[in-house]
């Protein structure tokens, strides 16, 4: 079962999941970044590009879910070098750090406390995310044309994918995909027809939604919403 809740104090997303199936839950590209508690281990999720489904049988996973280009500033490592990558916390912070929140999320009575918690301990003494960058996410998210987001932000091809890559793990056209993706399934899940969900998401047609379905999600549409 999947629960997730806002965080006031991080503006991201606290959540917990235990699957109920046989199979792993299929983790979908989404332009974000995750703090992860399993096994009394602390790992970092890098952006995904495709479908991660997470290794063994199904267990207790818990995470902080960071918008897009946050957790970078976060953790001191640019995102693109964690891309479609799920790391220990050690690899990323001195040892000591990471032993002092382990025992502390181990500690709480409910792991997404602790873990909230300890990414509060981390964003404190974190540089904020690059705000030119929020609003490029905005822009994309909303339909927006990458060359003209460019334009409005004031920023050349080149500088923008440096600091795309940085901060969300890849250049914005792949971000603008992968939001696009996720805008299509939040109509999708809700009953709209492929065919309008196609053209309300902004791609070219059903067939195009399709494509990139499977290209990102590894199902086809149907499969991926159980059937529908």
């Amino acid at each position: 079962m999947y629960r997730e809740r806002t965080s006031a104090l991080l503006g991201a997303t606290v959540w917990t999941n235990t699957p109920s199936g046989a199979e792993p839950g299929r983790v979908l590209p989404d332009g974000c970044m995750d703090l992860l508690w399993h096994e009394d281990r602390l790992l970092v999720a890098g952006p995904d590009t495709r479908a991660h489904i997470p290794d063994g049988p199904p267990a207790l996973w818990a995470g902080i879910r960071f918008p897009p280009g946050v957790a970078p500033a976060l953790l001191g490592v640019p995102a693109h070098e964690l891309r479609d990558r799920r790391v220990d916390l050690t690899e990323l912070r001195p040892a000591a750090d990471v032993r002092r929140l382990r025992a502390h999320v181990r500690s709480a009575g409910d792991p997404t406390a602790g873990l909230e918690a300890a990414a509060a301990g981390l964003a404190a003494d974190a540089d904020p995310p690059d705000p030119l960058l929020r609003h490029l996410v905005a822009a994309l998210d909303a339909g927006r044309p990458v060359a003209a987001t460019a334009d409005e932000l004031g920023l050349g091809a080149r500088a923008l994918h440096r600091r795309s890559l940085a901060a969300f793990g890849y250049g914005p056209k792949t971000l603008a995909r992968v939001l696009r993706l996720q805008r299509a399934l939040a109509l999708a899940r809700t009953g709209v027809p492929y065919a309008e969900t196609a053209a309300r998401a902004g791609f070219a047609d059903q067939a195009h939604l399709a494509r990139d379905v499977r290209e990102l999600a590894g199902l086809p549409l149907g499969r991926l919403l159980g059937g529908r």
